[in-house]
């Protein structure tokens, strides 16, 4: 599941910041090189990418095709969004540790999976990021 995803170049990062309401004057300068790596990956032996199949976590922002950036070194807490395995399945839901352990779906159309008696929940990492394209090279 695990593969390797680096940009050696790293890319310019404007020091001001883009308005998402009222559009605002365009500033010339660049305020330094942003390497993605390093804004992204905190553990890089523990990091690994999985590409979402399905829709039960869009209203968490994580939509069919978009690729995660999942860090098994962070230890997962109530309201992560995490990847589990559950009955020899992966998926990506959030966590829920209060009043009691489930995995729960953003979308209202799936209902939450409860950590019943003799059910083990394996988790194999807390998502960090999720990376999308807004417009495919071929168009």
């Amino acid at each position: 599941m695990r593969s390797e995803c680096r940009i050696d170049t790293p890319i310019p990062l404007y020091a001001e910041r883009i308005s998402a309401g009222f559009p605002s004057p365009a500033q010339d300068y660049i305020e330094k090189r942003l390497d993605l790596n390093e804004l992204c990956i905190r553990h890089p032996a523990a990091t690994y990418f999985v590409r979402v199949a399905g829709d039960s976590m869009q209203e968490a922002g994580i939509l069919p095709e978009d690729i995660l950036i999942v860090d098994r070194a962070l230890q997962a807490a109530h309201g992560d969004v995490v990847i589990a395995g559950i009955l020899g399945e992966l998926t990506v839901k959030m966590l829920e540790l209060q009043p009691r352990v489930r995995l729960v779906p953003k979308n209202a159309a799936y209902t939450p999976i409860e950590m019943t008696e003799g059910v083990d929940l394996d988790i194999f990492g807390v998502v960090t990021h999720v990376v999308r394209a807004l417009r495919t090279a071929e168009r």
